[in-house]
């Protein structure tokens, strides 16, 4: 799945703003397959750009759109579909249903368009060290559990595309490195594009694209 970024710009934001900015105000493409990092200073619109690609907002000037379709034309049964089947995102506040169980949180977006059988579940929790908490619930778990919880649940779809919005910032270098490989392998399996979105460069990501915003 391609994406075209076409003089991309948030309404909140000047042209001055962007002036310095490798993707604001840009003709981008970014090809099937990329593995894309985004290095974006506080303020600078990274949530917005992760939220602008999930589709979950159309607050910007220019065009963004995946093989051609544009988002801001597109009606909410297919963005539905884009999300359940094609674009799968780990949001920076983690959005877990802090009442439920981690392993109900998980298996709730498994079940709505499974990839993976529920074995899954299990095998990437121990690979990221949060098997004993599957039972417990969310709103008991700490920032670094909660967010491989995320991480975990949106591997559990298909995508094409994969966002990630400061998934590490809880989480010491070691589970950041564990968790980030099984991201590569997961993206890997579906040949899919990741857009990384951090506040500086993350040395164990292997991009193809850097982009400073």
């Amino acid at each position: 799945m391609n994406i075209e970024l076409r003089q991309l710009l948030p309404t909140y934001f000047s042209s001055q703003q962007a002036a310095d900015s490798g993707l604001w105000l840009r003709d981008l493409t970014v090809p099937a397959g990329s593995l894309v990092e985004i290095v974006a200073p506080s303020g600078s619109g990274k949530t917005s750009l992760i939220h602008f690609l999930y589709g979950m907002r159309s607050d910007y000037h220019g065009a963004l759109s995946y093989n051609g379709q544009s988002l801001k034309n597109t009606d909410h049964e297919t963005l539905a579909n884009y999300r359940r089947k094609h674009i799968s995102v780990v949001f920076q506040d983690m959005r877990l249903f802090n009442g439920e169980t981690v392993e109900q949180n998980i298996e709730i977006k498994r079940q709505l368009e499974p990839f993976h059988e529920h074995t899954a579940i299990a095998a990437m929790a121990s690979r990221l060290g949060i098997s004993e908490k599957l039972n417990a619930p969310c709103g008991n778990c700490s920032y670094g559990e909660q967010q491989r919880i995320a991480i975990i649940r949106a591997l559990m779809q298909p995508f094409q595309v994969l966002l990630l919005d400061e998934p590490f910032s809880h989480l010491d270098n070691a589970n950041s490195q564990k968790a980030m490989e099984l991201i590569l392998e997961e993206a890997a399996k579906r040949k899919a594009t990741i857009i990384f979105a951090d506040l500086e460069r993350t040395a164990f990501y292997p991009h193809a694209m850097l982009l400073n915003l």
